[in-house]
């Protein structure tokens, strides 16, 4: 199955820009300043950022010195709001699938990828075609939603809650059968793909991958006290899943 389009649907797309124009929100709170930590120097490096979204992360690489920066997505109006709201001379948007990256022919120093890989039918596959496309000694640095949030089913609540329906803890349900996962969130069929935890770190090592490094998305405690209704309640519970990868070729 091919990577869905779900972001130029308009009532989802319109609610997700919605989402991050709000100053707090967990990609800029919670996501970003994990995902930047993990980058190498970006200084004079050849970029690719797959799924690329709105172009905030695109732009954050050009700001840090990145010599280019090609960023990647599939949807239509993802892209537009990129290239209006962050555009740069070093800066090139392209409309490809995660399934045809392997059509870029051309090679990069550092590949980067912010919440999109949860749309990826074959990870494996996707692994090995941007492990094609870095120059040897480059770097993969991703973050995906953990696999304790991708597995849920819609079935049951997501949260067992109090009376008042204050959140408890967070359900695991069928956290060990991978595949699609089909839901409600704006949109009545919001399609991910769920694999387990060690699923993914088998795909990156076969692969070729050597991960250097890899981080779980925890709420501070300050921050959970001052937006407790944006992130109270479950705090514990890792919403996403970040990996730091490097190529390596051992014949040099």
């Amino acid at each position: 199955m091919a990577q869905q389009n779900i972001y130029d649907n308009d009532t989802f797309y319109e609610n997700f820009k919605g989402l991050r124009s709000d100053e707090i929100n967990f990609n800029d709170v919670i996501e970003t300043p994990i995902i930047t930590k993990m980058l190498p120097d970006l200084r004079g490096k050849k970029m690719l950022d797959v799924g690329c979204g709105m172009g905030q992360h695109a732009m954050q690489y050009s700001k840090a010195g990145a010599e280019s920066v090609l960023g990647t997505d599939i949807s239509e109006k993802m892209l537009a709001f990129a290239v209006e709201n962050n555009s740069a001379d070093n800066i090139t948007y392209k409309r490809l699938a995660l399934e045809d990256l392997d059509q870029l022919g051309e090679k990069f120093d550092v590949i980067t990828s912010s919440l999109a890989f949860d749309y990826s039918e074959d990870f494996l596959a996707l692994m090995r075609s941007i492990y094609a496309l870095l120059n040897d000694g480059g770097y993969l640095v991703f973050s995906m939603s953990h696999p304790i949030s991708t597995a849920y089913d819609g079935v049951y609540d997501r949260y067992t809650r109090t009376e008042d329906g204050v959140r408890l803890y967070a359900n695991l349900h069928n956290y060990g059968i991978e595949g699609e996962r089909h839901f409600k969130w704006v949109v009545d069929d919001y399609e991910v793909y769920h694999r387990k935890l060690s699923t993914l770190i088998n795909c990156i090592a076969s692969a070729g991958f050597v991960i250097e490094e890899c981080q779980e998305s925890m709420v501070p405690d300050e921050i959970a006290k001052k937006h407790p209704d944006k992130f109270g309640g479950v705090i514990h519970q890792p919403d996403f899943i970040f990996f730091r990868c490097k190529k390596i070729n051992y014949n040099l």
